[in-house]
């Protein structure tokens, strides 16, 4: 039965790493393409008063604050699912799990905000196709993140 349990964690554990990965590379790259076609702004000019800080080019009001809270969450879900599998060599329920479980809990709230936003942002519309596979994967990925979890508590 520890085997069962360790194979179904080791498994979340990949697919986690996997889904964060990609979901940090778009948030990365639409970060990237935000930084590189914002407001251009010289010494000495008053910014517009609609100018935002978090102004994205593409997308709607919400895509700045999901992205950034993509980013971080993607980030910190890769982190943790390597910090799991450094974890899972040596599997004992007084070594490891406690430390996999908070670190998972914390991914998973992460991911968490960043799925909320992604439902806020899906529901203002006006997002192109890279925009909506980052929502997919962050709504996927909070359902995953929260299976790790109840699978290291159950382990």
């Amino acid at each position: 039965m520890a085997r069962t349990g360790q194979s179904c964690v080791l498994f979340l554990i990949f697919l986690n790493f996997c889904m964060s990965l990609i979901l940090a590379a778009i948030a990365g790259w639409a970060l990237n393409y935000s930084i590189q076609n914002d407001y251009f702004i010289d010494t000495g000019v008053v910014p517009p008063r609609e100018y935002s800080p978090v102004y994205f080019p593409m997308g709607n009001g919400a895509t700045g604050f999901f992205v950034i809270f993509s980013l971080i969450s993607g980030v910190v879900g890769a982190a943790t699912a390597l910090a799991g599998f450094t974890q899972m060599r040596s599997w004992s329920s007084y070594s490891c799990l406690p430390a996999a479980q908070s670190s998972g809990f914390t991914a998973w709230v992460l991911t968490l905000l960043s799925m909320s936003l992604a439902i806020k942002e899906i529901h203002l519309e006006g997002r192109n196709t890279r925009l909506r596979t980052m929502e997919a994967f962050s709504i996927i990925l909070a359902a995953t993140q929260f299976a790790y979890v109840v699978a290291v508590h159950f382990a």
